[in-house]
Order: structure tokens, then C-alpha cells, then sequence
């Protein structure tokens, strides 16, 4: 890949919590149009490197890099207004608002105007624009007055995604997308992310093997804070080190 292709990037990422090595200089690359699946088990560090890539953490050693720029010492919301979309394991959506109304929030998080305090938020034509866009590229654009709590699991999966996707980011890390989602709403979700790769660079932790093997372009494994291989899913399947600590002979 050309350092054009890389949208983000990290080197040498390390985190410590105390004497514990979370993260053990870890290097990984997202390229624009490419899905690199994170994997490994529960407390291998997954979590803490997207938090670290996210600017949630700050590394106790490495850079990370955005669109080339040193972003290492950027916190997490000048990184999301920068081009940085995120989604979480647990659910982040506000229940009792409607589909609509969660997705235009998170518009108008990325595009704040605190000179404009006097004007009603709710008639701000970018971020209304910008919500109804992702809720239709996400397949949610028939349910927008519907309360969010009332949605499927897969349709609020969807949810948070088109939030992602209402910041206009150029950057996306998704821990878990598919977690808890049925085999319709996991086909649907992989769907979606084979479209949004054509202009993002995605990051994908998964645990669900096959989702991965059917999506990645890359594959990254970690175990105990450090990198176990990576490369494509082919040489990542095949690898004995992987098959024997993670894949189990999948």
C-alpha cells in the first residue's frame, strides 16, 4: 500500500496500566477502501488500542497518525472532528429519542457552532441533511420517528453506525458491529460495510470468525497486548502460531 492509501496509522503503540503491558508496541495501518479485522480473545489488548486510536487513551509509548498528521497528542474530539468515527460495544444511543433525533445529534456534536447559541439546534439544515444521509445509507431512512429503544438489536446496531456515519468521517472503528445480531441482520451489516469501505478505512473488531474471513482484506491477531501475525486472511488462517492460540483449527 501507498502512504497515500493509509488513512491511519499506528506505530509502535504501547500502554501500561500499572506493571501490566496492555498494549506491546503494537504497529497497524488502515487504508482507504480496506477492512482490517482486529481479532483475539477477551483481554488481549483489542479494546485499548482502538480506545488509544480514538484519542479516548493516551499511549504510554508510540504515535498515531491520521491522514498523516501527528494526532498523538490530539484528545478525542478534535480527532472525531477530524475525520474519526466510532462505535462502541456496548449500546451509545439515546432510547427514548427517535432514530432521527439520535442521528442529528451527532451531526451537530461534529459541527458545533457555539457562536450560534440563540438558534434553535433543531433547525440546523447541515445536520438534519447530514442525518437523514447516513440514516438512508444505513437503511434506516423508514423508520426515523420511530424511538429508538423500539428498533431490532440489528436495527440499532445500524443506528450507531449511521451516528458514525452522520460526522462525515473519513476514519472508521468499529468494536463488535456484530455482536449479538442474528444471521439476517449479520448479512445485512456486512452488506453495508462492503459498501462504506469504497471511501473509508476501516477498522473492524470482531469475534465472529466467519463475519471476518467473509469482509476482511487484513487481518491483525493479538495476544496479550502484542501482535501474534498479520496479514491477509488467507496467511492469517493458515498460520500454526494462530490456528494453535485462537483459531483452534477453525
Amino acid at each position: 500500500m501507498s502512504d497515500a492509501d493509509v488513512w491511519m496509522r499506528a506505530r509502535d503503540i504501547t500502554h501500561r496500566w500499572g506493571g501490566l503491558v496492555a498494549v506491546d508496541r503494537v504497529s497497524i495501518a488502515l487504508e482507504r477502501g480496506g477492512v482490517h479485522a482486529l481479532i483475539g480473545t477477551n483481554g488481549a489488548g483489542k479494546s485499548t488500542l482502538v480506545n488509544i486510536l480514538s484519542g479516548e487513551l493516551v499511549p504510554t509509548e508510540g504515535r498515531v497518525e491520521l491522514l498523516a498528521r501527528d494526532v498523538s497528542g490530539w484528545p478525542q474530539p478534535r480527532r472525531a472532528r477530524a475525520g474519526i468515527g466510532r462505535s462502541y460495544q456496548r449500546s451509545t444511543i439515546f432510547a427514548r429519542f427517535t432514530v432521527f433525533e439520535n442521528c442529528r445529534l451527532a451531526a451537530q456534536a461534529a459541527e458545533q457552532r457555539p457562536w450560534n447559541w440563540w438558534r434553535d439546534a433543531r433547525r440546523c439544515e447541515a445536520s438534519a441533511a447530514a442525518a437523514r444521509a447516513a440514516l438512508a445509507r444505513t437503511g434506516l431512512d423508514d423508520v426515523l420517528d420511530r424511538s429508538a429503544g423500539l428498533l431490532s438489536h440489528g436495527q440499532k446496531r445500524q443506528l450507531e453506525l449511521a451516528m458514525c456515519l452522520a460526522t462525515g468521517p473519513k476514519v472508521l472503528l468499529l468494536d463488535e458491529p456484530l455482536a449479538g445480531t442474528g444471521p439476517e441482520e449479520t448479512d445485512r451489516m456486512l452488506g453495508l460495510l462492503a459498501e462504506l469501505r469504497q471511501d473509508h478505512a476501516i477498522l473492524l473488531v470482531e469475534h465472529d470468525m466467519d463475519a471476518v474471513f467473509r469482509i476482511a482484506d487484513r487481518i491483525t491477531v493479538m495476544v496479550n497486548g502484542a501482535v501474534l501475525a498479520s496479514g491477509t486472511p488467507l496467511a492469517v488462517r493458515q498460520d500454526p502460531a494462530v490456528q494453535a492460540a485462537y483459531l483452534g483449527g477453525h
